[in-house]
């Protein structure tokens, strides 16, 4: 198990090295820098080329790719060319509502793609089971932007049953308004119920049908012993996998959503320093969520490889 952590780990640090060369390049594809965009149209070209050298923007771009990867290394993400603050200040606070959507989503979840795919599985092929397939099927294939205005126009602008945007609404007032969580959760949630459980009814099909099941019911082992210790774990390894793969899907869901209900989150800042040009700011921010998503990708590796050990004899 150890020297499985390790190899993900160092798999983990290579791809989040690639992605910092990544992050900084699509950057400096960006048209424009912040010295255009905080000038106004009256300025002259020589006060755009003051402010671009006072910002440091003139500098070239191994340089700056540098002295920027060097903070990176010791968590120094940058200063913002805004607010001229710490680039960690503006992740500060826009990370609080985007990791409590994170959480409640996985939350609510992970116990619902589990029971639906265990009852799926328990029932193949019968009026439950097709249901929620045809279900699942057509939720999986509506993007999730387009899953949010429908809901919006539905519960919120004609049925008035709940909020339709945070514009307003502050972190603190999140506590006071839990309201305020159901349609962005819902949206996120929605998709990644519909995977995972369709692994998790894969696996309960397939273990069912496997032969030690077969021998433990001939030898009399209780149902609800021969599910819970033996057909669940084993069930659960698809739906944990396809957890690993989804979480791309989390971390993205969870921005869109932040856009759609101007939720004051990682995605608004993200927004607005690419409005700004605010390099530092979009650089450090960008970083941050793919690093975060690469996070949950091993934290769910290394929970199906404690499921399922690697035999290093057969090897």
């Amino acid at each position: 198990m150890r020297g499985y952590a390790l190899q993900r780990l160092a798999l983990g640090a290579v791809q989040l090295a690639l992605l910092t060369v990544l992050v900084f390049l699509l950057t400096s594809l960006l048209p424009g820098d912040a010295a255009d965009v905080r000038n106004n149209e009256d300025a002259t070209p020589e006060q755009v080329a003051a402010l671009r050298e006072q910002l440091q923007l003139d500098r070239p771009p191994l340089e700056r790719f540098t002295d920027w990867a060097g903070g990176v290394l010791t968590g120094d993400l940058g200063t913002s060319l805004v607010s001229g603050g710490p680039v960690l200040d503006i992740l500060a606070g826009s990370a609080g509502i985007t990791l409590v959507l994170a959480a409640v989503t996985l939350v609510v979840v992970v116990p619902l793609a589990v029971l639906l795919g265990i009852v799926s599985g328990l029932r193949e092929g019968g009026r439950l089971d097709r249901s929620v397939t045809s279900v699942t099927l057509a939720l999986n294939a509506v993007p999730d932007f387009v899953l949010a205005l429908l809901l919006v126009a539905g519960l919120s602008l004609r049925l008035g049953w709940l909020p339709a945007t945070w514009v307003g609404v502050g972190a603190a007032d999140l506590l006071g308004q839990p309201a305020l969580l159901v349609l962005p959760v819902g949206v996120v949630a929605a998709r990644m119920i519909c995977l995972l459980s369709r692994q998790v009814r894969a696996g309960m099909v397939t273990v069912l049908k496997a032969e030690y099941v077969t021998q433990a019911r001939r030898l009399g082992v209780p149902r609800r012993t021969l599910l819970l210790r033996h057909v669940l774990p084993n069930a659960a390894v698809p739906g944990i996998q396809e957890l690993a793969r989804v979480g791309d899907n989390l971390v993205g869901g969870v921005l869109i959503v932040e856009a759609v209900f101007a939720i004051p989150g990682v995605a608004t800042a993200l927004v607005n320093a690419v409005e700004a040009r605010d390099v530092p700011t979009v650089q450090g921010l960008a970083l941050v969520v793919a690093a975060a998503a690469l996070l949950f990708s091993l934290a769910a590796d290394l929970v199906c490889h404690r499921l399922v050990p690697r035999t290093e004899v057969l090897r």
